[in-house]
């Protein structure tokens, strides 16, 4: 049996914030004639999910679960534990970044690593990607997310897992006129995102549009 209690850290420095919040959803729970897709994110992922299952609408099932939790959280791996747990998914897309900004880095690289572990072991013939976290207003902190983003893609190239590249996407873009604050988006890169998402999810699953 696959215990989340196994793939925890076993002690963090990480510090809450003032409000901890999980916001999820699952679209189409009754309905099983179509694979599901788990993302899993933060408040990026909380925006763009229903413009995801706008385009995936009728060829794959959405769920997500969005969160201000670090992997490094004593609660972070209960609470991906249930959400693995909820639905059989043909595919995750998994993130986890722009609320650990200012989390211990070798806390962060190895909690981030044994998630990607635990979501493989507990989910072996899921199609797993990892989603890179998007760029940011602030040129500092961009960086930070660039530097959390190279060991994401240092861990996707170890297990030949798919990246969404939505850093790329993103950073070249005019910060006035996409982001709406230092972290979050507009519409209409909130679209280029779910665009993004939908297409990668449709070519890992093999449905077309």
């Amino acid at each position: 049996m696959i215990k989340w209690q196994d793939f925890a850290p076993s002690s963090t420095s990480r510090v809450r914030e003032g409000i901890e919040w999980s916001i999820t959803y699952s679209y189409n729970a009754t309905q099983n004639g179509c694979p599901r897709v788990l993302l899993i994110g933060d408040s990026i992922c909380n925006g763009y999910n229903g413009k995801v299952r706008e385009f995936l609408d009728g060829g794959v099932n959405v769920s997500f679960w969005a969160s201000s939790k670090c992997v490094t959280d004593p609660d972070y791996f209960r609470e991906l534990d249930f959400m693995l747990d909820a639905y059989p998914y043909e595919a995750v897309c998994f993130n986890n970044g722009l609320h650990s900004l200012t989390t211990d880095r070798a806390e962060w690289d190895a909690a981030y690593r044994a998630a990607v572990e635990f979501i493989q072991a507990k989910l072996p013939q899921t199609k797993l990607s990892l989603t890179l976290s998007t760029p940011l207003k602030d040129a500092s902190l961009t960086a930070v997310s660039a530097s959390l983003n190279g060991t994401v893609l240092a861990l996707a190239a170890e297990k030949e897992l798919p990246v969404i590249d939505l850093f790329a996407a993103m950073d070249g873009l005019d910060r006035e006129e996409y982001w709406s604050d230092t972290y979050h988006f507009r519409a209409p890169a909130i679209e280029m995102q779910a665009k993004i998402i939908s297409a990668h999810v449709r070519k890992q699953l093999g449905v077309g549009e």
